[in-house]
């Protein structure tokens, strides 16, 4: 079935047929009206007809880059891999699967690298995991982990598997074209984003009045195919295993994508890097 859908049409679509998403639906817009014209939307809710449009937006699975070591954690993650540190009684990436099954997304797939073996603790909770194994993961940078799953990036969302996510509402079941999460901010030393008309133009460590980077993004079809041969052969360029992989469509195969800044807000997701912003995040690390 074609994407035939607007915008402003898939933002009230998309809106009505989540939990409470009725309330942020303007009543007066041009879109609700043509959407009741299509047959797409009666007495304020979606139809069957508008449910079936909206099924070639689907998020189709998720993809957990979770081979690190995360060092600048140490102590505790000698010991454990970053995103099964448990942040108050939580595993890290548990708050990103759960978020992910309540948007009906169950094709999860986690690469792992880094005391690999200490994943399939995950198995009795989620049992419809698949692991990816990253023999690399230690001579070289996420770009190998993306590149184990450079067929599965369609219609996918990619996520860094060391978020703590604390609005499951950004893992959303349709998503409209290519995205990265991000938040306003004046300043930031961080890794972040120039934005033009909503499209990302740059991204570049440190900036003022930019868009800070959130590590969950969706690619849609086209761009999933087109990731799935640029990964490697930037991976393969002298210097191109110590790539960042989204620095493949962002910046090196730019002119290849049209990615979209979806807006958030800064404390909707949060990584925590080094052990003093674990006990910062949760004071039961802190012992004084």
């Amino acid at each position: 079935m074609p994407r035939t859908l607007t915008k402003p049409q898939f933002d009230i679509l998309s809106e009505l047929l989540a939990p409470g998403g009725a309330d942020a639906v303007p009543q007066d817009s041009a879109a609700l009206r043509e959407l009741e014209q299509l047959g797409y939307i009666e007495n304020g809710r979606p139809t069957p007809a508008g449910a079936e449009a909206m099924e070639p937006y689907r998020v189709k699975r998720a993809v957990f880059l979770a081979a690190g070591s995360g060092s600048r954690l140490a102590p505790i993650t000698l010991n454990t891999p970053k995103p099964l540190v448990r942040v108050h009684g939580k595993r890290i990436i548990d708050t990103l699967l759960d978020a992910c099954l309540a948007a009906g997304i169950g094709e999860l797939y986690i690469i792992r690298g880094y005391l690999a073996e200490q994943f399939d603790q995950l198995l009795c909770q989620y049992p419809m995991i698949r692991f990816l194994e990253n023999p690399v993961y230690n001579e070289a940078n996420n770009i190998s982990s993306a590149l184990c799953a450079q067929t599965l990036l369609s219609n996918a969302y990619v996520l860094e598997a060391d978020l703590v996510l604390s609005n499951p509402r950004l893992i959303r079941p349709y998503q409209y074209c290519s995205n990265f999460l991000a938040f306003p901010a004046p300043h930031t030393d961080d890794w972040c984003f120039t934005v033009e008309d909503g499209v990302i133009t740059e991204e570049k460590v440190g900036g003022e009045n930019c868009w800070q980077m959130v590590g969950i993004s969706y690619w849609d079809g086209a761009d999933g195919e087109k990731l799935a041969r640029d990964l490697r052969e930037v991976y393969e360029q002298p210097g191109g295993r110590q790539r960042y992989w989204e620095q493949v469509p962002l910046v090196f195969r730019k002119e290849n994508y049209r990615v979209a800044v979806r807006p958030c807000r800064g404390g909707d997701a949060t990584e925590i890097d080094t052990f003093q912003e674990l006990k910062e995040f949760d004071k039961s690390y802190d012992t004084g």
